[in-house]
């Protein structure tokens, strides 16, 4: 028993195949999963057992296909009627969110350094202790309690 060309499968079974990929993706993007169907099933056909049910072989890959484009479409980038303005590298980010940084500057001076040194640069609590002359703890308890302060004074609610 031998394979029947491949252009008889995609002519017998392409309607169907568009048909699955349809009901799982919609009309719209079904396309798409039926060439990569077809492209799949070319690499595998030639060393298919011939006694392959071709119709549930190709329903099974078309199945997955579609999945694979439902999933590329949901991380596609989606377009936006306008883009947010870009700071330009040089800029103050004081001019951001003023009252963040007032609330940043209220601190007490190695609260605001270990937050900033944290939060902001990303350092470990032991750099930090090493820059502010104190221990990995003490730099801790000041980024915690800088971080603590800060929620009082400028709520993530602001209207």
């Amino acid at each position: 028993m031998r394979l029947a060309p491949f252009e008889e499968v995609v002519a017998e079974y392409g309607r169907m195949v568009l048909r699955v990929c349809q009901a799982v993706l919609g009309p719209t993007d079904a396309a798409d999963a039926w060439s990569e169907t077809f492209l799949s099933a070319l690499r595998a056909y030639p060393d298919l057992d011939p006694k392959t049910n071709i119709e549930a072989w190709l329903v099974t890959i078309a199945h997955r296909r579609a999945i694979d484009v439902g999933r590329a479409l949901t991380r596609a980038p989606v377009p936006a009627e306008t883009l947010p303005e870009r700071t330009a590298p040089d800029a103050d980010p004081a001019d951001y969110d003023p009252d963040l940084w007032d609330a940043l500057a209220s601190l007490p001076t190695k609260q605001r350094q270990a937050v900033a040194y944290h939060y902001l640069a990303g350092l470990p609590h032991a750099e930090i202790a090493q820059l502010l002359g104190n221990s990995t703890d003490a730099a801790r308890r000041a980024a915690a309690d800088g971080l603590k302060t800060l929620r009082k004074l400028y709520p993530k609610d602001r209207t």
